[in-house]
């Protein structure tokens, strides 16, 4: 194992106060993502039932949102490139407060999976953009933490939506008696309370949108789009001492970058070849071990376990809890212990919760069940979920890092829709043990891959990462 390479020139002091602003603000993008990814688990069986939709069907509702998702991703890195990076996640602000209000009030199911496609195009956009932003706008000593905020905003999104969702079934059956009959009440939270999950998303929307307004530019898209008067202003709130360095280092990079022709095409160059499927297999290894199945289909899957639908609710918030708290540990460890040992604790971890969970729908132990999927999420909250966009935002140079993340970025979310769409008819043909044993095989060549072909990137700056692994 490589071990991790120590920060190279000094480290230049943060404007804290800024910086902690421009990264609650862009990770409220990863919260929304993770809000509206999730608030749908506690929507499916309702959904189902109203509008009587088939196996196939209910499999397009749920991973309606990933397509959207896969064309927002692929999209966003020719829009994070034409038009800047906060522009963007201003953009992904409205698609996805759009949706929630389309959501809520669809009044048959061609709407609704349009209002949930609309909302995966802003996930999308946001989801490769953020990490990018983070990246770029981050010191080098801080990036790998600040970068794993992002997935700590998602999994907070997460635990937030299955909370919610809970509250307001609870809240739901406490107002079946006091709604008024035929009201707006007894129809949007009483009879079709799904209606009252999805509007909820409009409470974090309007907040993300308010503070994607007030963002800064990137410093490095800036110098790339020839603003660099712009760029050492941002950088100069963005560091208490050392701006004017970071300034000049950034332009020296960019000017030997465009010193040469770049086409899209050069991100498939030989050079990059190695990062690149590296990247992308992290990313499609993480949704093939199944995670998102255990949020969008885990109140079903609960249910066939054989707890009452307030418990299979009540699970799913402490499985969401898990998959939060386990994010703080690669916020504190993915620096200093490095990208791969995490990465491969976390793939063995995984693997064996899954190997586990399979056995437990096969024998009906519903304590050890509920045990096992709390393992498997917090396994994977400090591994592969953060680890795939911390890597893939900064092994990359800038002339072509938007186009190479939005590349790792379609990767994640092709394989996400694939399992989304596959898990009813896999649960429905094969049973849940079975499927969860076809996750667990899935992950099993990332131990190999990240032993033998993974670099370390923990502590180097963008421009070291380039100079030391792109030769």
């Amino acid at each position: 194992m490589s071990t991790i390479p120590s920060a190279a020139g000094p480290i230049h002091r943060p404007n804290l106060p800024f910086l902690i602003f421009i990264c609650v603000a862009s990770t409220l993008g990863g919260l929304l993502w993770g809000f509206d990814a999730i608030v749908i688990s506690g929507t499916t069986d309702a959904v189902k039932a109203q509008f009587t939709l088939s196996p196939l069907m209910e499999g397009f509702f749920v991973s309606s949102g990933l397509l959207g998702a896969v064309i927002g991703s692929g999209l966003a890195g020719w829009l994070a490139d034409r038009f800047g990076r906060s522009r963007n996640l201003l953009l992904a602000a409205v698609l996805m407060w759009l949706s929630a209000v389309g959501s809520a009030f669809a009044t048959h199911i061609e709407l609704l999976v349009f209002a949930r496609w609309l909302g995966g195009l802003g996930v999308g956009i946001s989801a490769m953009i953020c990490p990018l932003y983070i990246s770029e706008i981050s010191p080098a000593h801080l990036r790998g933490r600040l970068v794993t905020l992002f997935q700590f905003a998602i999994t907070a999104g997460i635990m937030i939506a299955l909370f919610n969702n809970l509250g307001i079934v609870r809240w739901s059956s406490s107002a079946g008696d006091s709604a008024t009959p035929g009201g707006f009440m007894e129809w949007f939270l009483v009879n079709e309370s799904w209606r009252t999950m999805f509007a909820s998303e409009l409470i974090p929307g309007t907040l993300f949108l308010g503070l994607a307004a007030m963002l800064p530019e990137s410093p490095r898209w800036l110098v790339k789009a020839g603003r660099g008067e712009q760029a050492g202003t941002v950088l100069k709130r963005i560091f208490a001492t050392g701006a004017d360095e970071e300034l000049s280092a950034i332009e020296q990079t960019i000017a030997s970058e465009d010193s040469h022709q770049h086409r899209f095409i050069d991100v498939f160059a030989p050079r990059y070849r190695k990062p690149l499927v590296i990247a992308m297999l992290l990313a499609a290894f993480a949704q093939l071990s199944g995670i998102n199945t255990v949020f969008y289909y885990g109140t079903s899957l609960l249910k066939e376990a054989g707890l009452n639908p307030d418990g299979a609710f009540s699970g799913m918030a402490v499985i969401g809890f898990f998959n939060m708290i386990f994010t703080i540990v690669a916020v504190l460890f993915v620096d200093k212990l490095g990208r791969r040992r995490l990465l491969q604790i976390g793939t063995i971890g995984v693997i064996a919760c899954l190997i586990g969970m399979s056995a437990c729908f096969g024998s009906g132990n519903k304590s050890l069940l509920i045990l096992l999927i709390c393992s498997f999420v917090a396994f994977f909250a400090f591994s592969l979920g953060p680890i795939k966009f911390i890597f893939a935002s900064e092994i990359f140079p800038t002339h072509i890092r938007s186009h190479a993340v939005a590349i790792v970025i379609l990767t994640m979310w092709s394989s996400d829709w694939l399992v989304a769409q596959l898990v009813p008819t896999l649960r429905d043909g094969l049973g849940a043990s079975a499927m969860f044993l076809i996750f667990a095989a899935c992950v099993l060549p990332q131990i190999f891959m990240v032993w033998k072909f993974m670099p370390e990137t923990a502590g180097r700056s963008l421009e070291d990462i380039e100079k030391d692994y792109l030769p």
